[in-house]
C-alpha cells in the first residue's frame, strides 16, 4: 500500500508549492471520499492477516500521521517524511539515529537555545562529542570535521541571529568527509528553501511554526531522500516513541494548506520592518537576510526564494532597555515561538536562549526578535515606533 501512495505523490513532484501544500500526501478515494483527511483517533487497527501491508498500531505508523508525512516530504523534493510529538522531538530522534557514543557532532555558533541543551546536557553525557563552529565559514567547518564525525547540524537563517550558511558548501564538505548534513529549515519553510536539492542529508523542522501557523499544535518533521536515512530514522522514531499524535499532525495539515500564501506576506511585511529598523536612531543593527548589508544576503539569494518573516535587532542600549521595549508593544505580543498569524516579540537572551550564557553559543543581551504575523505592516510599523519613542 505504501508503494501505491508514494507513486501517487508522484502527481505533484513538478507542482508549485501552492499546489502540493493543498494535495500532497490526501487520497480522498483511502478516506470514503473525504477532501480533508479524517483524524484517525485510533491505538490500534484491524489486521486481516498476520503479517503484510496497511496500518496495525500508531505508535508506528497512523493514516493521519502518514498523510502529513507525505505532505510535507513533497514540499520538500523528499521521498520520506517522519512527523515528531515536537521540533525537539525530531531534533533528538535524528541526533540518536545518525550518532553513536565515541561519535562527534558539529552545530553552529548560533543555534536554537533547546538544540543547544541537547547536545551541551543530555548527548554529550552518553559519549557525544560535539564543537562549536561559525557555519558561515566553511574553512572553519571544514577545520572542524574530524574522521568521527557523524553529524553537521546547520540552520539558516539561524536563531536567533539569522545568519545564512551555505547549505552547498557545507553539504560537500560533510559528503567528502562520510559525514550526515541535517539542515534546521524552521525559519525558511519549504516553500522559501528545499535544503535537500542543496545536498543536505535530511531536512528539520519545527512544524509548531510555519508549518502549522496558528499557535495551537507542538509538533516537527524530518525529511529525506537517502533510503538509508529514512530507514535509521522510522525505525528510531517508532521505538524511541517520539511520533507526532494523529490529531496535531491534523492541525498541521491544515495549516499547511495556506503555508505559501502567509509566507508571501510575512516576507513583505519583514521586509518593511527591517527596512525601518536599520534607519532608526535607536537600533545599533539589524539582522534580516533581505537586506544588503546583511552578510548573508548573496548566499541568501542563490537559496532562498524569499527572505522569511523573522527580523532580528539589536537595541542600542542596554539588556534591561531591550527587555522593557518588548514589554511596551501593543500588537506584537511578548512570547516564545514563531511563524503563526499573530506577530509576536521576544529578547532571546533572556527566554528561548537563557541556557546560552557564558557558552559559546553568543546572543546579545539586546538582541530582540520579532517573528512577522499577518496584521497590517502599516499598524505592526506604528506599534514598533511607539515602543522605541515611549523608551
Amino acid at each position: 500500500m505504501k508503494d501505491d501512495r508514494l507513486r501517487a505523490a508522484r502527481r505533484y513532484e513538478h507542482r508549485a508549492p501552492a499546489t502540493r501544500a493543498v494535495h500532497a500526501g490526501q487520497y480522498p478515494s483511502e478516506h470514503n471520499g473525504a477532501l480533508v483527511v479524517p483524524i484517525y483517533q485510533a491505538a490500534t487497527f484491524e489486521r486481516q492477516v498476520v503479517l503484510g501491508d496497511g496500518y496495525d498500531y500508531s505508535r508506528i505508523a497512523n493514516p493521519t500521521r502518514t498523510a502529513l508525512e507525505e505532505c510535507v516530504a513533497a514540499l520538500e523534493g523528499g521521498t520520506a517524511g517522519f512527523a515528531f510529538a515536537s521540533g525537539m522531538a525530531a531534533t533528538t530522534t535524528a541526533v540518536l539515529a545518525l550518532c553513536a557514543t565515541g561519535g562527534h557532532a558539529i552545530i553552529p555558533d548560533n543555534v536554537y537555545g533547546g538544540t543547544w541543551d541537547l547536545f551541551s546536557r543530555i548527548t554529550a553525557r552518553w559519549g557525544l562529542d560535539y564543537s562549536v563552529v561559525d557555519m558561515t565559514d566553511l574553512d572553519a567547518v571544514a577545520a572542524a570535521l574530524r574522521p568521527q564525525t557523524a553529524l553537521v547540524w546547520v540552520e539558516t537563517p539561524s536563531n536567533p541571529s539569522l545568519r545564512v550558511t551555505d547549505i552547498a558548501g557545507v553539504a560537500a564538505l560533510a559528503r567528502a568527509n562520510g559525514s550526515r548534513l541535517v539542515v534546521d529549515n524552521t525559519f525558511a519553510s519549504p516553500v522559501l528553501q528545499q535544503p535537500l536539492a542543496f545536498g543536505a542529508d535530511a531536512v528539520m523542522h519545527s512544524t509548531t511554526k510555519y508549518l502549522s501557523g496558528h499557535s495551537d499544535v507542538t509538533g516537527g518533521v524530518l525529511v529525506t531522500a537517502d533510503a538509508d536515512v529514512a530507514e535509521t530514522i522510522g525505525f528510531h522514531s517508532g521505538a524511541l516513541g517520539t511520533m507526532g499524535q494523529p490529531f496535531d499532525s491534523w492541525l498541521v495539515l491544515r495549516g499547511i494548506k495556506t503555508l505559501p500564501m502567509r509566507m508571501a506576506q510575512v516576507c513583505g511585511s519583514a521586509q518593511r520592518i527591517a527596512e525601518y529598523l536599520a534607519g532608526h536612531s535607536r537600533v545599533r543593527r539589524v539582522h534580516y537576510p533581505g537586506l544588503p548589508g546583511h552578510p548573508g544576503h548573496d548566499v541568501a539569494k542563490t537559496q532562498m526564494s524569499g527572505f522569511g518573516g523573522v527580523v532580528s535587532f539589536e537595541l542600542d542600549g542596554t539588556a534591561e532597555e531591550a527587555a522593557a521595549l518588548c514589554a511596551r508593544t501593543r500588537l506584537f505580543t511578548l512570547a516564545v515561538s514563531l511563524g503563526s498569524v499573530e506577530s509576536l516579540i521576544q529578547n532571546p537572551a533572556r527566554m528561548t536562549h537563557c541556557t546560552t550564557g557564558g557558552t559559546p553559543v553568543v546572543v546579545p543581551d539586546s538582541l530582540i526578535r520579532l517573528s512577522v504575523g499577518l496584521e497590517s505592516v502599516d499598524d505592526l510599523l506604528d506599534d514598533l515606533e511607539q515602543a522605541l519613542r515611549a523608551g
